[in-house]
């Protein structure tokens, strides 16, 4: 007998599997597409010998999330390979920032804006267990840290207006490249949230890539759960709920849009019209390349980085993401790259070597983003489209059938808005439960939103096991003796 369904196997979907399967739960997992993962998905798209990743590349919630921290990763034979420069920033004018590990080093480079980085990152740095858990949080209790919530508080405030304690260009780009991961208007008190958590990750728990790709991740998840007597189903598209009969838990890892979709005319109409208001954000576009060798950026410095955002200026950066979240097409959109060899040279074969990027668009922007990209990365590595054997795009719109939870391109989930980082996807006490008995969301359309940290499947686990088996304490997720690698 099958005690929990889960549909949709993301991370946050593998992650409840865990915590429900850890827990004593037969659970059962239903994928529509081939293979499971979601946004943890690698494959050779061009030489069987060269994995590319095919949605996310980089992880520094995987690294840092409390899922993750329990789960143990690189126990379970999964190794995080980290970078010694987490993140590069080239400009218009051939200079380049750069964020190290080391925040001395950072600062150093960044000149007389170095003590001021150090004074908003340090410490973050120095309480980066509760920064990263206050923000991965449910969001309905309070902080048990006051001291990491007033930290974080008053650097968001601080940077997340059109003022910044920064002066230099370079100081300015590298963090406002960084809070451009919100994916929305610039600037906004949940871009610098952002920019918080992400700028000072690269400085503790770092930006890892998973040695062999993404997939490795959910490889280690998936083990895991069938260890304790999950079974998966692949290439099974639930279109309606009432395909899971009376299993008494369904956790979806879907979109807002799916769940309207999956669950028919049975959801009280006050919560479908709530349902009906969750906004999207722009869309991602991606490029993937096979490439003859590593990206020739004009800035010897960036060849380090284990990722580099190319935008340009600060100016130029908020201009891009406010006028593509406005739904405007700009011919120099923000583009995020990683050539994954530089930290992982497993990725090579024969010289050939994946490089991952995408841009941000329009929601449904339906362009082929390859041209747009590689002219994007030429701008800062002439020559790159000389080094390019294979490539392959998909589009926004692409990206939403590929995978049905990125509406509109939208790998959020979601617009991530100060007011709907906190009330995902609706304004509930407990946002995973929905009114529908024993049917809980634990998409990453839920809080902490998006990201692979597992967290948003974690929490909605703990709420089933509480509502429906009376378990108050979490089960330990800590790899076992036997399954140690």
């Amino acid at each position: 007998m099958t005690d929990a369904a889960i549909v949709g196997t993301g991370p946050n979907g593998l992650a409840a599997a865990v915590t429900l399967a850890r827990a004593g739960l037969k659970v059962s997992l239903f994928e529509k597409a081939n293979t499971i993962g979601g946004g943890l998905r690698t494959a050779p798209l061009f030489d069987l010998d060269v994995p590319h990743d095919i949605c996310s590349a980089v992880h520094p919630m995987a690294a840092a999330s409390s899922f993750f921290r329990q789960f143990g990763l690189e126990a379970r034979g999964v190794r995080l390979l980290q970078p010694d420069m987490p993140y590069a920033h080239p400009l218009p004018d051939g200079s380049a920032a750069a964020a190290w590990r080391s925040i001395t080093r950072t600062a150093e480079h960044l000149g007389a804006d170095g003590p001021r980085r150090t004074r908003v990152m340090a410490p973050l740095a120095a309480r980066s267990g509760s920064v990263v858990d206050l923000l991965l949080s449910h969001q309905r209790s309070l902080p048990q840290d006051l001291r990491a919530a007033l930290l974080l508080a008053s650097r968001a405030l601080a940077h997340g207006t059109t003022r910044t304690a920064f002066t230099s260009e370079p100081a300015r780009a590298l963090l406002t490249g960084v809070a451009a991961h919100a994916v929305g208007k610039l600037p906004s008190l949940a871009s610098a949230a952002v920019a918080m958590l992400l700028g000072h990750a690269a400085h503790s728990t770092g930006w890892p890539l998973s040695e062999g790709g993404s997939a490795r991740i959910a490889e280690a998840m998936a083990a895991d759960i069938t260890a304790h007597g999950g079974v998966f189903h692949t290439g099974h598209h639930v279109r309606d709920l009432a395909e899971l009969g009376d299993i008494p838990l369904v956790m979806l890892d879907i979109s807002p849009k799916e769940f309207l979709s999956i669950a028919g005319q049975r959801l009280p109409a006050r919560y479908a019209r709530a349902l009906c208001r969750y906004r999207y954000g722009p869309g991602a576009a991606k490029a993937d390349f096979l490439v003859s060798e590593p990206i020739p950026w004009s800035n010897p410095l960036v060849r380090q980085a284990g990722t580099v955002h190319l935008g340009g200026t600060h100016a130029d950066i908020v201009r891009q993401e406010t006028a593509t979240a406005a739904g405007e097409r700009v011919a120099d959109p923000f583009v995020l790259v990683v050539d994954p060899a530089v930290t992982d040279p497993s990725r090579t074969s024969g010289g050939k070597r994946p490089v991952w990027a995408y841009a941000h668009v329009p929601n449904g922007d339906t362009r082929d983003p390859v041209d747009l990209i590689r002219r994007r990365i030429e701008e800062y590595a002439p020559g790159f489209s000389d080094t390019v054997i294979a490539s392959r795009g998909l589009s926004a719109m692409q990206y939403e059938t590929y995978n049905p939870n990125y509406v509109g391109g939208d790998i959020a989930s979601g617009a991530m808005t100060l007011r709907q980082s906190l009330a995902r996807p609706t304004v509930r006490r407990d946002p995973y439960k929905t009114p529908l008995p024993g049917v809980f969301l634990c998409s990453s359309a839920t809080p902490p939103g998006p990201s692979v940290h597992g967290m948003c499947g974690y929490f909605a686990a703990q709420s089933a096991l509480r509502k429906h088996h009376g378990l108050r304490t979490p089960p330990d997720l800590s790899p076992q003796e036997k399954e140690l690698i």
